[in-house]
C-alpha cells in the first residue's frame, strides 16, 4: 500500500491523527523511535533550520531535501508544506511533481499571496479564492501516485470567519483531499469548522499562537480528522539548545543531561550501520 493510501486510511478512522513536524534526519529519526503514525514537514522548521525566518524564503528545493532526508529515516506518511506553490498554478504543478519525487504522501498548499508570512504572525494578504482553485487544480493534475493535496486557507485574519469557511467549501468542491482552515480565533470557531466545511480538516497545534489551546479528545469530539504540530521538534530543540548554551556562557560544562555519541549516534542508525560493514581479516606477518 502507498504512502498516500496509508494516510488516507488514518485521516478517515474516528481517532485523530496526530502528526509532529519534523525537519532534519534526527528529528525524523527520533519521530520514528518515538513511534509516530505520520510525520510533517514544516516550512517555518525548515526556514529556522536554515536560519532564516517563515516569511516565504524558504525554495522549493530547500524543502524537497527535507523530505528526501526525513523520508529516509521514517517508515510513515510524510505530509508536506509547500507553502504557496512557489509561485503561480505552474509553479505549483512543479512542486507537487518534486514533492513526489522526494517521498511526500501529502502536499499542503495555502492561499496566501507569495513571498507568504507563518499563519501565526500578523499582516497576511491572500490571492483569490478562484486563482487559489486554479493552483488545486494544478495540483491535482500533477499528481501520479494518489498524493493527497491539502489546502489550507488563511482567511479568518484577513476577511473573517465566515469568508475562510466559504473558501474551505470551494476549495474542497474543486477537488482538495484535505482542508485546512488556519488561525481560528477562539474555540468556538475550532469547533465549528469541521462540520461547516463538511470535508476532512486537519488542525494546527501552535503553542503561543493566534488560536486557543485544545486538547486531543477536544479536537476529535470536534470532528477533526489530523492535527499537524509544526515545532514539536524544531521549538523543543531550540528551547533546550538555548538553556545549553546559556549554562555554557555562564560558566558551566554539558554534564550527564546531554546525550553521549553513542546514544545520538544510535538514533540515526549506528548499529544498523556496522552490521554491513565487512569484518576485517587480521594482517598476514
Amino acid at each position: 500500500m502507498s504512502d498516500a493510501a496509508v494516510l488516507s486510511g488514518l485521516l478517515s478512522r474516528e481517532r485523530l491523527l496526530v502528526a509532529p513536524g519534523v525537519y532534519d534526519g534526527l528529528s525524523a529519526a527520533v519521530a520514528a523511535r518515538a513511534g509516530v503514525e505520520a510525520a510533517y514537514v514544516s516550512g517555518a522548521a525548515v526556514s529556522a533550520a536554515e536560519g532564516l525566518p517563515d516569511i516565504g524564503l524558504t525554495t522549493v528545493t530547500e524543502i524537497a531535501r527535507a523530505i528526501a532526508v526525513t523520508h529516509r529515516q521514517l517508515d510513515v506518511p510524510v505530509i508536506a508544506d509547500a507553502d504557496t506553490g512557489f509561485g503561480d498554478e505552474t509553479n505549483t504543478f512543479r512542486t507537487v511533481r518534486t514533492y513526489e519525487d522526494a517521498g511526500a504522501a501529502a502536499v499542503q498548499l495555502e492561499d496566501q499571496v507569495f513571498p507568504k508570512r507563518c499563519g501565526h504572525l500578523d499582516d497576511k494578504a491572500l490571492i483569490p479564492a478562484g486563482e487559489f482553485v486554479l493552483k488545486i487544480r494544478a495540483a491535482l493534475a500533477a499528481r501520479r501516485r494518489g498524493t493527497l493535496i491539502v489546502a489550507r486557507t488563511d482567511a479568518i485574519a484577513v476577511e473573517g470567519f465566515d469568508a475562510a469557511i466559504a473558501r474551505a467549501k470551494a476549495y474542497a468542491a474543486a477537488g482538495a483531499d484535505v482542508l485546512f482552515v488556519e488561525a481560528p480565533q477562539t474555540l468556538d470557531q475550532v469547533a465549528a469548522i469541521p462540520s461547516a466545511v463538511g470535508a476532512p480538516v486537519i488542525f494546527n497545534v501552535v503553542p503561543g499562537g493566534k488560536s486557543p489551546e485544545v486538547s486531543r479528545e477536544q479536537l476529535e469530539g470536534f470532528g477533526y480528522a489530523g492535527a499537524i504540530l509544526p515545532g514539536a521538534t524544531v521549538g523543543a530543540a531550540f528551547t533546550a539548545m538555548t538553556q545549553a548554551l546559556s549554562d555554557i556562557a555562564g560558566g558551566g560544562l554539558p554534564a550527564g543531561q546531554v546525550a553521549g555519541p553513542r546514544a545520538l549516534f544510535e538514533a540515526v542508525g549506528l548499529t544498523e550501520w556496522a552490521v554491513r560493514r565487512a569484518p576485517k581479516e587480521p594482517a598476514r606477518a
